[in-house]
């Protein structure tokens, strides 16, 4: 399978990992059905999970009951509610299978556990950890120093497969936009 945990490690964290190579955690397979609410607002998170098929979103609600969505995860990319998972605290965000979903499944004490003993769950574990990081900063500036049709043809170049697969209200919504807003966008560019 050329999008699990372990494709991942051999092709990411560690080129020596063989494919046949035991993982320093337990997985395990689960799907999720469309429109599934994978981590629900207030829970705490104790799983990480590794999309292997499907499209996620995580999201919020702000105050006046907007819904912001946080980010779109598609195959070969770890997700959770991040912060929760790191803090063990009730998140504040929630996660739903846009489609059926297939992921591998880590318990937050199994990579717990892990890290004690083994340098490959700490060089994955810090190299998840450099992604979220990276995504989450540069989303931010984009927010802070380009307009809404600068950050759509951001989306459009860097993530296609985003543009094509999810409808364009909630496409609006990631990018902090009315789906009107977006569809003058789209409009005035083509």
């Amino acid at each position: 399978m050329s999008t699990s945990i372990k494709y991942f490690i051999a092709t990411k964290v560690d080129t020596n990992y063989q494919l046949d190579d035991d993982l320093p955690f337990p997985i395990r397979v689960k799907t999720f059905e469309k429109h599934t609410i994978v981590t629900p607002y207030h829970q705490v998170e104790k799983k990480a999970y590794f999309l292997l098929r499907g499209i996620v979103k995580i999201s919020m609600i702000r105050e006046d009951g907007e819904e912001r969505i946080l980010e779109f995860f598609f195959p070969g990319s770890f997700f959770s509610a991040y912060t929760s998972f790191l803090t063990q605290n009730p998140s504040n965000v929630e996660i739903e299978a846009l489609t059926s979903c297939d992921v591998e499944v880590v318990e937050y004490a199994d990579m717990q556990a892990a890290y004690k003993h083994s340098m490959l769950a700490n060089k994955l574990g810090r190299l998840v950890a450099e992604q979220y990081y990276i995504s989450k900063t540069q989303r931010e500036k984009d927010f802070l120093t380009k307009s809404a049709t600068e950050r759509y043809l951001e989306l459009v170049d860097n993530r296609p497969e985003l543009v094509k697969q999810i409808p364009v209200h909630a496409i609006a919504k990631y990018l902090g936009i009315k789906p009107e807003s977006l569809s003058r966008i789209r409009k005035e560019i083509s």
